[in-house]
């Protein structure tokens, strides 16, 4: 009987040890579960968590209606509340598309209408008010994605910053104008769907950040190529007043030859071409079409997105008038743009590199304007062609646009602006059947327009990891020591400027703000040897003068 009651006991003991150990998992996991259950404004959602760096994850979460059906081309919707919990543990469906550039790496599952989700990256506890980074992808307009692994957040969030990523409507379907759609409009507007929904993104950053140890004071937008026009659309625009409290432009805005914003009325003729040579009749007609039929009438019209529209509501000016007029969001600004944004040879027309072919193709360029752009970008040598013929091209494709917002915001917002020349030459890629693609990624070298490019500095859009401190992702180059030092320090002055609106401290090299009288202004050189140095900018004055964007 002792035996059985000392046998009792530990028994007992033991299975009350299991119970209480059990009891203090579950709690644990309960715990865990609930650290990562939210309230936003619409409802409780779930996020996930990385279990090395513990940073949370909410992906895929709704900010607007889905913009399908009746929807479809119209300003996006405010959400409906929903009941229970929403799991947000993995990329939403990205905007309709094919992947243009071939270089593109997405990790959502599959393209739909159905697309306005964004994504937020955090470690703050709540109630923390940590500032807040929202990036807007490039992609011409046409493609892009929230989920490519170079716009990752979770690497700024060690930095002590909240970063989301959105999603917005691309081409026909993000930015289509037609004058039934301006008729039924209540703002008497269409097309620049994509940035109305870049907007209402931003609303719903304001309303919900908080909750994610977001400061909504303290939100920096930022984007490259697209999406750096898409930063210079949201500083311009009205609608996006209070939104925001400063930027970060990449290689574009809206102005020049990128993206100038076309007249309402012109917009409208170009949608309704599109629709009469695609055989309807209709708005109805249009909008009683599946995704693939549209998209499909879309590719066969051969058209590269539909242009930016001066609709006189999201866009009452231009750029220019809006600075003149102090219209302008006023924020601190840090922008710039990379050396060599394309190669010499997309102006070369598949001519050898050839003093008189180079000659002959600017007069045709600039036949009022020739001999003053020859000065300005010399063709003496067989170095100096291809240097002139990378600087032309570059300035012309996106540099020229991205210098004009810079020279607008110094002089007419009353803010400090700080400027960046990206100029790290990339390494080569591991795998030697790829090579770069204009979008910044890598492509098969088949498919490759400029595999014989000289590689003279950096091309567009390589800048994007090394500023998000995203290079471990992006794991088809060959990166060196040099390239984790780069991207070290420009994801600390960026980093700084979000928390602080000044891109100083830190011991890195001292980074002046330009100011609104220089004609020489400082800019910062980010390279192997980061320094600053006067900048001479006598050949943007000229393309200014061309342009005619005075």
């Amino acid at each position: 009987m002792k035996d059985f009651s000392r046998l009792f006991s530990r028994s007992f003991v033991i299975s009350m040890i299991s119970f209480l150990l059990i009891v203090l998992i579950c709690t644990s996991c309960s715990q865990d579960q609930n650290d990562l259950q939210l309230k936003t404004e619409n409802g409780t959602i779930e996020g996930i968590r990385d279990s090395i760096t513990g940073v949370k994850m909410y992906l895929g979460i709704p900010f607007a209606k889905p913009p399908v059906g009746e929807l479809r081309w119209i300003a996006p919707q405010p959400l409906d509340n929903w009941q229970g919990v929403k799991e947000t543990k993995k990329f939403g469906h990205r905007p309709v598309q094919i992947n243009v550039w071939g270089d593109m790496d997405y990790r959502s599952d599959t393209t739909s209408e159905d697309c306005l989700f964004l994504n937020v990256w955090t470690t703050a506890k709540v109630n923390e008010k940590l500032p807040v980074l929202v990036y807007f992808y490039g992609g011409g307009c046409v493609c892009g994605d929230a989920s490519e692994p170079r716009y990752d957040g979770a690497s700024m969030t060690q930095k002590g910053i909240v970063a989301v990523t959105v999603n917005y409507r691309l081409n026909i379907f993000g930015f289509f104008a037609h004058p039934e759609l301006s008729a039924e409009s209540p703002n008497k507007a269409s097309g620049n769907y994509g940035f109305l929904d870049q907007n209402m993104a931003l609303q719903w950053v304001q309303k919900n950040i908080a909750a994610f140890g977001g400061d909504p004071q303290r939100v920096t937008i930022a984007g490259e190529s697209a999406g750096s026009e898409s930063v210079c659309a949201q500083v311009i625009s009205p609608l996006s007043k209070n939104l925001f409290a400063q930027a970060i432009g990449e290689s574009g805005a809206m102005v020049g030859t990128t993206e100038p914003l076309i007249p309402l009325q012109e917009a409208e003729k170009t949608g309704l071409e599109f629709v009469q040579k695609a055989g309807y009749q209709s708005l109805a007609e249009l909008r009683s079409l599946s995704t693939e039929q549209i998209f499909a009438a879309y590719q066969k019209s051969g058209r590269f997105g539909f242009p930016t529209v001066l609709d006189g509501y999201f866009f009452p000016k231009t750029l220019t008038e809006t600075y003149k007029a102090g219209e302008c969001n006023k924020v601190p600004l840090l922008l710039g743009w990379n050396s060599a944004e394309v190669p010499g040879s997309s102006m070369m027309r598949g001519l050898p590199y050839t003093e008189e072919n180079y000659r002959k193709i600017v007069q045709e360029m600039y036949p009022q304007d020739y001999q003053e752009i020859l000065k300005l970008y010399p063709a003496n040598t067989p170095k100096e062609l291809n240097y002139s013929a990378t600087a032309l091209a570059s300035d012309n494709f996106i540099a020229y646009s991205t210098w004009k917002w810079f020279d607008m915001h110094r002089k007419y917002s009353g803010q400090p602006v700080y400027r960046y020349l990206y100029s790290k030459v990339r390494p080569p890629l591991i795998d030697q059947n790829l090579t770069t693609g204009l979008a910044g990624g890598t492509m098969k070298k088949d498919d490759a327009k400029h595999a014989k490019d000289l590689p003279i500095g950096a091309p567009h859009a390589c800048e994007i990891p090394y500023c998000m401190g995203n290079l471990p992702l992006v794991n088809v180059f060959a990166w060196t020591e040099d390239d984790y030092k780069v991207s070290e320090a420009m994801q600390q002055y960026f980093a700084n400027f979000i928390i602080t609106g000044n891109p100083n401290g830190n011991t890195l090299p001292e980074w002046p703000s330009a100011k609104p009288e220089e004609t020489s202004p400082s800019v910062m050189e980010i390279n192997v040897v980061t320094k600053t140095f006067q900048a001479d900018d006598e050949r943007y004055r000229l393309l200014d003068k061309i342009s005619g964007n005075q």
